[in-house]
């Protein structure tokens, strides 16, 4: 039987609940060791999930271990915004306009009621509670009505922590917990859609963006060569977006960003999308890359996570990994938010910078190397190989604070074969952890020694370069794992 973590902030808010073995507190969750027995079940009750907060990363750690949790990090996001959660929720509205959830309520104009892992008190509403607890599992939502003209439609959908609960709620609570504890944790369920358009999501103002408008002009070209009719769109086409089949992002992705709104939309129509938005959450933090990498004994640099409110862990990591080392914030991307420090004085300061932004931060060892491989993987398989050099002068690919126009160094393209087969192989395997879209792996070569950096969800395809050595094939690879997609979605084939 699998273990079960019942994860607060504080071990005082479980004071109004019997005593349970089950209890750790966060930052026990967040220092401890993957347990090598079966995966976990998390239920993860710290009293806010902020981005990249205490609650935000016992979720995010527990999905990096393997460990079955809720909320997962995809349900924390699609709560955060009212553009995220309202996606899935217009077939509910309906149903809420359906039922009499307004009789006895007639001179109010707002009404809230709760759901406990799916439950709640309200009968007539028990039906709408399951059905917002698949979209949304979390172990409590407080659900907001707002009356239109005569009917009552939902306003909003928040998470509530276990200290904010009455005695009433703490009651409701515990025997919800009780309840669902004996359950078989669920997935939402999915509707099916039918489609063969493909929308192409781009910013032409981007400074650094993954496809330059040749090669955003070749998988156009590519696309309606197999029959796929691919347009591009921008943000402001949002709400267009159903109008397609699939959508393949080509911006640079980010958790708190319209590109991952864009993303969520898709997948709840049932489009076939690359960047999933599993992958942005799993690629996007590098404190769960290092988790995960770690947990499935993947080659990485020697890697600590450093814990905000641990003094001692900054003299621990300077012990094992030596100076210099390298910090990192844990969404940066292009070299952003990387810092090399060579004596404690640097790592003290540029770590409190960090901890300003996030809980958690980054560690490890400095490898230098005169380039680092970059292997593309498309659907399981290698796409391209390429060597990018590190920027004159610089130890990183992206020198930022260059104030010449070339701030980033020189690239090798060539065929896969003739990259070492090492390397091909980690990147394939690593991206295996991550999903079946389309992946970028950076991997270090320290003479025999190949070890992952990071894994990037939305990888650059520029003309001249990563195509360099299959031209026109390499954009039509990616059509095809479109079409591929597309039809096995027509055909029901999951």
């Amino acid at each position: 039987m699998s273990k079960q973590f019942i994860v607060v902030d504080r071990i005082e808010d479980w004071g109004p609940f019997f005593p349970s073995e089950n209890l750790i507190s966060a930052e026990q969750y967040l220092g401890s060791d993957p347990s090598p027995e079966l995966p976990a079940q998390v239920i993860n009750l710290c009293r806010d999930y902020k981005y990249l907060g205490k609650g935000y990363y016992c979720s995010l750690l527990a999905e990096a271990r393997g460990d079955r949790v809720i909320p997962s990090v995809r349900t924390i996001n699609d709560l955060s915004r009212r553009r995220m959660y309202t996606l899935g929720l217009s077939a509910l509205e309906k149903l809420v306009k359906n039922k009499k959830t307004h009789q006895g309520k007639s001179e109010l104009t707002a009404y809230e009621f709760r759901i406990y892992f799916g439950t709640t008190v309200v009968e007539e509403l028990q039906g709408l509670a399951r059905q917002l607890f698949e979209i949304f599992p979390c172990p409590i939502l407080n659900v907001g009505f707002k009356r239109v003209e005569q009917t009552w439609a939902i306003e909003s959908v928040k998470p509530l922590s276990i200290h904010q609960l009455s005695d009433t709620g703490q009651d409701e609570f515990a025997a919800a917990l009780d309840q669902f504890s004996r359950k078989v944790w669920r997935r939402p369920r999915r509707k099916k859609r039918y489609a063969y358009d493909l929308a192409m999501l781009v910013d032409p103002n981007e400074a650094l963006p993954p496809s330059c408008k040749k090669a955003l002009d070749n998988f156009v070209q590519a696309g309606r060569q197999i029959g796929i009719d691919t347009e591009i769109i921008g943000k402001k086409d949002y709400p267009r977006l159903t109008e397609y089949d699939a959508l393949f992002i080509r911006e640079t992705t980010a958790v708190d960003h319209h590109t991952y709104q864009f993303a969520q939309k898709a997948e709840f129509a049932h489009m076939p999308v690359i960047d999933d938005p599993n992958s942005i959450l799993k690629c996007a933090n590098k404190v769960y890359l290092a988790e995960l990498l770690r947990e499935n004994e993947l080659a990485t640099p020697r890697t600590e996570i450093l814990y905000r409110d641990q003094g001692a862990a900054l003299e621990r990591a300077a012990d094992l990994l030596g100076f210099p080392l390298v910090l990192k914030i844990p969404d940066g991307s292009f070299s952003r938010g990387v810092h090399k420090a060579s004596n404690m004085v640097e790592l003290k300061d540029r770590a409190r910078e960090l901890f300003q932004s996030s809980v958690l931060v980054l560690a490890q060892e400095f490898m230098y190397t005169d380039f680092d491989w970059r292997v593309g993987v498309l659907g399981g398989r290698p796409l391209f190989a390429c060597k990018y050099f590190m920027s004159a002068g610089h130890w990183q690919i992206y020198n930022h604070s260059a104030k010449s126009s070339a701030r980033s160094g020189g690239f090798e393209t060539m065929a896969i074969e003739q990259a070492p087969a090492e390397a091909i192989k980690l990147a394939v395997k690593a991206c295996g952890l991550i999903g079946n879209g389309l992946y970028g792996v950076d991997i270090k070569q320290s003479g025999d020694r190949f070890s992952v950096i990071e894994i990037n969800d939305n990888p650059n395809i520029d003309a001249g370069v990563e195509d360099l050595h299959l031209g026109k094939l390499c954009y039509l690879r990616v059509m095809e794992h479109f079409y591929s997609e597309m039809e096995r979605f027509r055909y029901g084939a999951r």
